[in-house]
């Protein structure tokens, strides 16, 4: 399964975001886009997100009719601060 990481803070999700994710999703070989909610962009002000389980649920409840749009939590389970190529090197050990 080819699997399209499409990171953000997703604060919140938006219509640009979901325009994003869906052509990824039908305009590539890929077979499910992971939109992967970052709990805190260390380059960004912790004061302007919007509580990372909340911005978690609205992309839950964004995507719940796509069939090739997932929304993942991997980020809230890795240490922080969370840069993107922490994520990718635990995805590339945990799905070889």
């Amino acid at each position: 399964m080819k699997i399209g990481l499409f990171f953000g803070s997703f604060n919140p999700i938006h219509t640009g975001h979901l325009i994003i994710a869906s052509y990824m999703a039908h305009h590539t070989d890929l077979d499910k886009i992971w939109l992967v909610v970052s709990p805190h962009n260390p380059l960004k002000k912790a004061s302007d997100l919007i509580n990372t389980y909340d911005r978690l649920e609205m992309a839950k409840l964004a995507t719940e009719t796509s069939d090739k749009l997932e929304v993942s939590d991997i980020e809230l389970k890795l240490p922080r601060p969370s840069y993107t190529i922490d994520t990718l090197t635990h995805l590339h050990e945990k799905f070889p």
